[in-house]
């Protein structure tokens, strides 16, 4: 299985306990250090989820935790779905997550939260939605009086033109909401399984 834009590995971690044979990458070399660190056993790579070039082929590649939404175009997502089915092998299976239009209403007006971790390090996150776009901003506060700012663009995209640019090159198995709802309905996520078409 490849794991695409797998971040620290934590998710990665957990499939390989339960006997997935996996190959993670991330374009971070700060998240793919992280990720050795949990799981040396694992093969990572630090590379873009958009360039699999060089890479085999895969029963099954996942893109999970909104990754999916840092492509910020139609044709980028086009072309990311078409770099995938390339690197399937037949009936392959790939699984990603993607906010539904639900969090465009949720955060139309911009939604605040601040707190403390467990080790001390204070926060403050905001949201903010306008059209398509989902704006988000975080700021960490370490003991030692060191700032960390974070600024983060995603793109929400409509499930119905989804469907029309995977049904391409894949065959929907299932979508869920919010992981048990079928089907695409209210709710925060869609969750899709879609199963890489025969060549005609």
């Amino acid at each position: 299985m490849l794991e695409l834009a797998c971040g620290s590995g934590e998710i990665t971690r957990k499939l390989h306990q339960d006997g997935f044979e996996l190959t993670a990458l991330d374009l971070s070399a700060q998240m793919i250090e992280k990720a050795l660190e949990k799981s040396p056993e694992i093969t990572f790579l630090c590379r873009d989820m958009k360039d699999l070039s060089g890479l085999p082929m895969y029963p099954a590649i996942a893109c999970l935790c909104d990754s999916f939404n840092y492509i910020l175009s139609e044709q980028e997502v086009e072309d990311f779905f078409e770099e995938v089915a390339d690197h399937l092998a037949p009936d392959g299976l790939f699984f990603f997550d993607t906010h539904s239009l639900d969090r465009l209403q949720e955060f139309a007006e911009e939604w605040n939260e601040t707190g403390v971790f467990e080790d001390g390090v204070g926060y403050q996150w905001s949201i903010l939605c306008e059209d398509q776009w989902l704006y988000q901003d975080f700021a960490f506060y370490g003991c030692d009086g060191h700032v960390e700012q974070e600024h983060h663009l995603q793109r929400v995209y409509d499930p119905a033109w989804l469907e029309k640019a995977l049904t391409k090159r894949f065959d929907i198995v299932d979508v869920y909401t919010d992981f048990h709802l079928p089907g695409i309905q209210n709710g925060e996520k869609y969750f899709y399984t879609v199963r890489k078409k025969e060549k005609q």
